[in-house]
């Protein structure tokens, strides 16, 4: 059974898919990356609705969830707006899905709520970015950085960010193209939010934070990475205490699109492994 909606948690409207499979099985929420929406799972979820109940969510302000100025994008707040979403749900104990800048959201959400979180799967998660410069900060404030921001990713292309996170280009076809490029072509909302993102944007969890995390944490990584390379995997894998580092070969960092039949035996694995 799929259903589509949206929940309005504080001053954010949250877009949600959810695939429910057994009321006696485990939820699993997925969190895609930066630039990103729940579209990059169509490939990976097929393969975890027979086992799982399985909710994606499109991280504000991408994808079909809000893009309000007032909102703070930073990824703690955004972790905080996925707890409340949640607890609407009437949800007590999840697993958490979180590729690249979604797998920093994911280990803000069990720093936060660790009660909450049975485990988590990392696909090449970002970590250990700094906030941006001050400079930049402070240019966030002007009415016209928004179309900076827009002239910034045109300029860096669809084409040139797609062969840059996959290995394999033959992967690249019109549907992946058109499904990245759409949450873009819908107005100037988007643009102001990423510039919101700027100013919010604080450093990722330090290794004191990670060490705190005991939560079960499985990592799975493009071995040919370019955009979180493979030593920032091995940097979290060492810094979380119970992580354990599965490498992909001939992968790059769009995992869910990549490999998606491999990472989901991955995950099946972790999951009754650790149940």
């Amino acid at each position: 059974m799929e259903i589509k909606g949206i929940e309005t948690v504080g001053n954010i409207d949250i877009y949600f898919e959810q695939y429910r499979s057994n009321s006696s099985h485990q939820t699993i929420i997925l969190l895609h990356g930066f630039l990103s929406s729940s579209f990059s799972y169509r490939k990976l979820i097929p393969y975890l609705t027979s086992d799982f109940n399985i909710i994606t969510v499109d991280l504000p302000p991408f994808g079909q969830s809000g893009k309000t100025y007032r909102y703070t994008y930073s990824f703690e707040n955004i972790a905080r707006s996925i707890i409340e979403l949640i607890e609407a749900k009437g949800l007590q104990s999840i697993c958490l899905i979180g590729h690249s800048m979604g797998g920093q959201i994911a280990l803000q959400l069990a720093n936060i709520r660790p009660d909450l979180v049975q485990r988590i799967v990392l696909l090449c998660s970002s970590g250990y970015l700094p906030s941006f410069p001050r400079k930049m900060k402070a240019l966030s404030y002007l009415p016209f950085f928004s179309l900076g921001v827009r002239h910034y990713l045109a300029k860096s292309g669809l084409e040139k960010n797609l062969k840059k996170v996959v290995y394999n280009q033959e992967l690249i076809d019109d549907a992946m193209r058109q499904g990245y490029l759409q949450p873009f072509t819908e107005g100037r909302q988007i643009f102001r939010a990423l510039g919101r993102m700027v100013r919010d944007k604080r450093v990722d969890l330090l290794k004191e934070d990670l060490q705190k995390i005991h939560t079960p944490c499985l990592l799975i990584w493009g071995r040919e990475d370019k955009v979180v390379p493979l030593k920032i995997g091995k940097r979290l894998a060492s810094d979380l205490p119970n992580a354990n580092l599965v490498i992909l070969n001939d992968t790059g960092h769009l995992l869910p699109e990549e490999k998606p039949a491999e990472v989901a035996s991955y995950i099946k694995n972790f999951f009754i492994e650790k149940s």
